[in-house]
């Protein structure tokens, strides 16, 4: 499975435009349901009065619908045996007591009745329309919106998906021409640069010139951002296989290469571990690369006189824990996840806690399923950790 982060924000995009179709197109069928929920639900209640004041206005003297319940003030009961309750006694006293009709909705006897009480030729009448058969309807409805809704939800998800994937390819193939021209550059710029700076280097042993200096490492520098494009653009385009790596010679290897860099500017290195293997499953070359770049990254940092502490351990039993710690100046917590960002540059020191550098380290620990984090104070240094899985675990 591949993880770099383009992959990922093209994943991250198709659900995102799903998602939004899906959600469109189940709002506008909830929408439409709801309105026609609306109307049948007006429907049924204006037929439910018509109905009531059609049977109050012929009287008793016709068969009211079967629906309706007609009760006059001759012994208050319609031919035939009424359901139980009916009549209501307080609606009729108080109608009779004030002569204002009263139009109200019970529940009883298992279903729901529209019932109007009012005087109708000097008496009171009371009538109860069953809205049984009208709770059947709107029962059967909402069984067919859910139905429907549940359709659309799983044809939209599936033609979301389809289309995301169709108007996400063109950025697909983009960003991968990108990665092809960037590896392709790079690939092209290594040669000449790796020459530049042999002369650079060879023009500065034979004539020592602090301008040279600065050349030398000003070429070393562009060398390591074109070794940075040009890994990065390989582990995007194809993930190569995973092999057993042993992180405690890697780590011993990157303390001795960059020693003399250290000595140089003052510094000491050391590598706590003990004496046992530190496996993981990854690619060599770039892990070795993270180890060379978290070691760049504090050397660059931390002022003459400092240390850089490099502790290798496990964790849980699961996982290879190697943490870069150096005694330099620092950062505010608040600009960790900055560090890691492409191009994002730090406040101090002349390192590269900017650049590619961080951006690639975390891209390649991603990369191997682990994770990377930093922890740092403004002038008390900071302190990188990273975790990769065991083999087996």
């Amino acid at each position: 499975m591949n993880r770099d982060p383009e992959s990922r924000m093209l994943r991250r995009t198709r659900r995102v435009l799903t998602v939004q179709i899906w959600a469109v197109s189940s709002l506008l069928v909830a929408v439409l349901g709801a309105l026609a929920w609306i109307v049948v639900l007006d429907g049924q209640h204006e037929t439910a009065e018509h109905t009531i004041g059609w049977s109050i206005g012929r009287g008793v003297g016709e068969t009211p619908p079967g629906c309706v319940w007609l009760f006059t003030e001759e012994g208050r009961a319609p031919a035939g045996t009424a359901p139980a309750g009916m009549p209501l006694t307080g609606s009729w006293n108080a109608v009779a007591a004030t002569r204002n009709p009263v139009d109200e909705r019970v529940s009883m006897n298992g279903t729901v009745y529209t019932v109007r009480t009012e005087i109708r030729d000097g008496r009171v009448v009371q009538a109860f329309f069953d809205e049984h058969y009208q709770i059947a309807d709107r029962e059967h409805l909402l069984t067919a919106f859910l139905l429907v809704e549940v359709l659309v939800v799983v044809i939209s998800a599936l033609v979301g998906h389809f289309f995301a994937g169709r108007a996400i390819r063109p950025l697909g193939e983009a960003l991968r021409r990108q990665r092809t021209f960037v590896a392709d550059a790079s690939h092209e710029l290594r040669a000449p640069l790796t020459r530049l700076h042999t002369r650079a280097q060879l023009l500065a042993r034979r004539d020592p010139d602090p301008e040279l200096d600065q050349l030398v490492k000003g070429t070393r520098e562009l060398g390591e951002v074109v070794e940075d494009l040009l890994l990065s653009a390989q582990l995007q385009a194809s993930k190569p296989p995973l092999e057993p790596v042993e992180m405690g010679l890697l780590a011993e290897e990157a303390v001795a290469g960059e020693a003399p860099r250290a000595r140089e500017r003052g510094l000491r290195i050391e590598l706590h571990r003990d004496e046992r293997p530190y496996l993981v499953r990854g690619v060599q070359t770039a892990l070795r690369r993270v180890l060379t770049a978290l070691l760049d990254n504090a050397i660059g940092h931390t002022p003459p006189g400092g240390l850089i502490e490099v502790r290798l351990g496990f964790t849980d039993g699961r996982h290879v824990e190697i943490s870069v710690r150096d005694t330099g100046v620092g950062f505010e917590q608040s600009d960790a996840e900055r560090l890691f960002e492409r191009f994002a540059r730090g406040e101090h020191g002349d390192g590269r806690r900017f650049g590619l550098g961080l951006a690639l380290v975390r891209e390649v620990v991603a990369g191997h399923g682990g994770t990377i984090s930093a922890q740092g104070v403004p002038g008390d240094g900071a302190t990188f950790t990273l975790r990769l899985r065991s083999p087996g675990a």
